[in-house]
C-alpha cells in the first residue's frame, strides 16, 4: 500500500509539543512533506534555535511514522527556524493586531537601498552609508532585509545574538553608531534558511513590527536583489521616505536598474538616485590614474535617461573590500580615505535629497497592492 501525506499528517498529530500542549500538526510546525515510495520528508519548524528540543521531536515523530505507518519508512527531517510563528496564548490574544500598530512609529526617514541584480555590492554601500549618516551625528538603524543572504554580520562583525525584552522585542545590536537588526543574527553562519515566500515576508515584517528601534532619524533598509516578495512587502508596510538604487557600469546591471527604478515609480515611493558602484579602478602606485574596467559612466548616462537624479561614483578600490570582510566599514576604519570620501559624499547628497523630498513632496504612504484574478 502507497503512502500518502494525509496519513503522515494523521501520525504526526500523535507527537505532543512538550510545552505547548498540543501536537505538532495543530501548531503548523510540520511543513513541507514529501512522500515517495517508503520515503517521508518533512520539515520541522521551531520558532528558535533548540537543539535539545529539536533532537527530541525528531525522535517522536520517525518513531510515530514507524508504528503508525510503516516499520521500514525511511523518515528525513529537516529542522528550520521560523522566527514570525507565534505561539498561541491569551496574552497575544489581548494584544492589538499587527495591523493596527503603527509601524517604525519613532522613525523619520526610511530609506530603501536596492538593486537589479545581486553582485553590485549594494550590502557595502547601505552598510557604509549608514555609518557616514551616524557620523554626522544622526541616529541611524540598519535593517537587513536579506533572509537568505545576510551580508550585515560579516561587514559589522557581528557574532552575538540580540538581547530581548520583556515584552519579546528584539533589541538592535548597535555597533559604529549604527542599530542593526538581521537573520544573520539569529541563525549559525553555516544554516541555510530553507523557507517559502510568505516565511520569508514574515520575518521581515516581524522585523519592523516586532523590534525596540526607539526614536531615528534614518532607518536604512538592505533590500535583497530584484522587484519580488520582500521588495513588495515592504511598501506594504512602512512609508518608504525615498529609495537609492545601486548599480554597477556595465549593461547586464544597467537593464535592471530600469527596472528597480520602475517598480518604485509605480508604487509611488521617491526615487532619491541612483550610485555606481565599482566605477573604475585606481592603482595603489598610480593614484592619478582611473581604468574604467566595467564601462565609463554607465549608471549615470542610465539615471539621465530615467531622469533620476546621479548620486555619485565609488571606486573599486581593494581596502573597501579589505574593510568589508574584515567587518569594519571603511567610513568607520578610514574615513579620510578617498573610498571613504565617497560614501561620505553620497550620504550627504541623500540628506539633501530627503530634505527637499521631504519639503516639497506629501508623506509616502503603504501601498495596497491588488492582483487581478
Amino acid at each position: 500500500m502507497s503512502i500518502n501525506k494525509e496519513q503522515v499528517k494523521t501520525a504526526l498529530a500523535h507527537v505532543m509539543h512538550p510545552d505547548e500542549g498540543a501536537d505538532l500538526v495543530t501548531l503548523e510546525m510540520i511543513q513541507d512533506i514529501i512522500v515517495q515510495d517508503k520515503y517521508i520528508s518533512f520539515t520541522l519548524e521551531l520558532p528558535e534555535k533548540n537543539d535539545q528540543l529539536a533532537n527530541r521531536l525528531k525522535q517522536d515523530c520517525e518513531a510515530a511514522v514507524k508504528k503508525f505507518i510503516d516499520k521500514d519508512a525511511v523518515v528525513d527531517i529537516t529542522v528550520g527556524i521560523n522566527i514570525s510563528r507565534k505561539r498561541s496564548n491569551e496574552a497575544d490574544k489581548q494584544k492589538q493586531p499587527p495591523q493596527h500598530q503603527p509601524v517604525l512609529p519613532g522613525v523619520k526617514n526610511i530609506i530603501a537601498v536596492a538593486s537589479g541584480k545581486g553582485g553590485v555590492g549594494k550590502s557595502t554601500v547601505a552598510a557604509n552609508l549608514a555609518v557616514a549618516l551616524a557620523r554626522s551625528g544622526a541616529r541611524v538603524g540598519l535593517l537587513d532585509t536579506d533572509i537568505y543572504g545576510p551580508s550585515i554580520p560579516t561587514m559589522f562583525a557581528v557574532k552575538e545574538r540580540p538581547n530581548i525584552t520583556t515584552d519579546k522585542k528584539l533589541v538592535p545590536i548597535e555597533k559604529y553608531g549604527v542599530h542593526l537588526v538581521s537573520m544573520g543574527f539569529l541563525v549559525d553562519t553555516d544554516q541555510a534558511m530553507i523557507w517559502r515566500g510568505p516565511m520569508v515576508t514574515s520575518a521581515v515584517k516581524q522585523f519592523m513590527q516586532e523590534v525596540q528601534w526607539g526614536e531615528l532619524d534614518y532607518m536604512v533598509l538592505d533590500l535583497p536583489p530584484g522587484t519580488g516578495d520582500i521588495q513588495l512587502t515592504i511598501v506594504q508596510t512602512v512609508p518608504l521616505t525615498g529609495a537609492v538604487i545601486v548599480s554597477t557600469p556595465q549593461n547586464v546591471a544597467l537593464d535592471d536598474v530600469r527596472k528597480g527604478v520602475s517598480m518604485f515609480n509605480k508604487v509611488n515611493v521617491p526615487v532619491l538616485g541612483v550610485i555606481e558602484n565599482m566605477s573604475y579602478f585606481v592603482p595603489d602606485d598610480m593614484p592619478e590614474k582611473k581604468y574604467y574596467i566595467f564601462g565609463k559612466h554607465g549608471a549615470r548616462n542610465m539615471a539621465s535617461k530615467l531622469e533620476v537624479p546621479f548620486l555619485g561614483e565609488i571606486p573599486l578600490r581593494e581596502p573597501i573590500m579589505k574593510s568589508s570582510d574584515q567587518g569594519t566599514p571603511i567610513v568607520s576604519s578610514d574615513p579620510s580615505s578617498a573610498a571613504a570620501e565617497s560614501f561620505i559624499e553620497i550620504s550627504n547628497r541623500i540628506e539633501q535629497a530627503l530634505i527637499v523630498r521631504n519639503k516639497e513632496k506629501d508623506s509616502t504612504e503603504k501601498v495596497e497592492i491588488k492582483f487581478r484574478p
